[in-house]
């Protein structure tokens, strides 16, 4: 059989599954809007299109970027055994990860910005805590992929391991946030950091967002480093946490040096904290997101 002939065989399954992930990933990225909506408690439509609240679309963008995230994982254009099967795996991984994303989403309101009710300033077109939200819920995202693609077959001991995985990302990402929280009251005469948010300091919120992001990147780095053991549960947690911390020192470590070349001759405490100079954040942002987009590159 010559090339032609085969991808002429094997085309209409293809296309057909194809076809299966993509429907099925439309109608969860839709449902998206929908839970965005009834966490903010506002009707979608009218936040959206009447009272342009640009927050609240940030918010939204946010979870459906996260809910993507969490669908690459599934969606890999690979023909399954059947279709039957291929909708029910889709569908099956992106529940578990909405589920994951939305449990994510209540840790970093209830335990890392715990000061802010991030729902009522969203409403109120908070766009500084509408861009940490957005940050929240795609590194939740990035971490529950590397998490599910990590742990391997479909088991008692695969939900453990998910579970294990998807609390230590958590743990990271509060105990990051609260170093930042740390950083920016030691330069700024203690100074408190969710009230910036609130008073919506918006380069703050971005640079903020790169380093969440960042550590998520460094979680998902850390995955490489571990092989999966199926009843290594103690083993597992352990070696991802310390691998974790080891891999966010040593991004934080290198953005410091890049950070100081990049931005020579620039104050950035002064010209984020203080200034709220968006530009200044926005190179910071790309500046440790590149870091870590790197470092997990070599890693992998």
């Amino acid at each position: 059989m010559n090339n032609f002939d085969l991808l002429t065989y094997i085309q209409p399954e293809l296309v057909a599954i194809l076809a299966i992930d993509l429907v099925i990933a439309i109608i969860l990225l839709s449902a998206m809007r929908l839970l965005s909506g009834f966490w903010a408690s506002v009707n979608t439509t009218t936040e959206l299109s009447q009272k342009d609240n640009f927050a609240f679309g940030i918010s939204m963008a946010g979870s459906i970027l996260a809910m993507g995230i969490v669908l690459t994982g599934a969606v890999t254009g690979e023909s399954a055994n059947s279709y039957v099967t291929e909708a029910i795996g889709v569908i099956s991984y992106g529940l578990v990860g909405l589920l994951m994303i939305k449990v994510g989403r209540f840790i970093h309101d209830k335990l890392s910005l715990n000061q802010i009710n991030k729902a009522e300033y969203i409403r109120n077109e908070n766009m500084a805590v509408a861009i940490v939200d957005a940050a929240a819920v795609v590194s939740t995202a990035i971490v529950i992929r590397a998490v599910l693609l990590w742990a391997e077959g479909l088991d008692i001991y695969t939900l453990i391991a998910v579970v294990s995985g998807f609390a230590v990302s958590q743990t990271v990402l509060l105990v990051v946030t609260r170093m930042r929280e740390n950083h920016y009251a030691r330069h700024n005469q203690d100074a408190s950091f969710q009230q910036a948010l609130k008073d919506g300091q918006i380069a703050l919120a971005i640079r903020h967002a790169g380093h969440m992001v960042a550590t998520a990147l460094a979680l998902k780095a850390a995955s490489y480093f571990l092989i999966y053991q199926p009843t290594a549960i103690i083993v597992n947690l352990v070696g991802w946490l310390v691998i974790s911390i080891v891999m966010t020192l040593l991004i934080f470590l290198l953005n410091k040096v890049a950070r100081r070349i990049i931005l020579m001759g620039v104050d950035t405490s002064v010209e984020v904290d203080q200034q709220d100079n968006i530009g200044v954040a926005a190179v910071e942002f790309a500046v440790i997101v590149a870091i870590a987009l790197i470092m997990s590159a070599l890693m992998a």
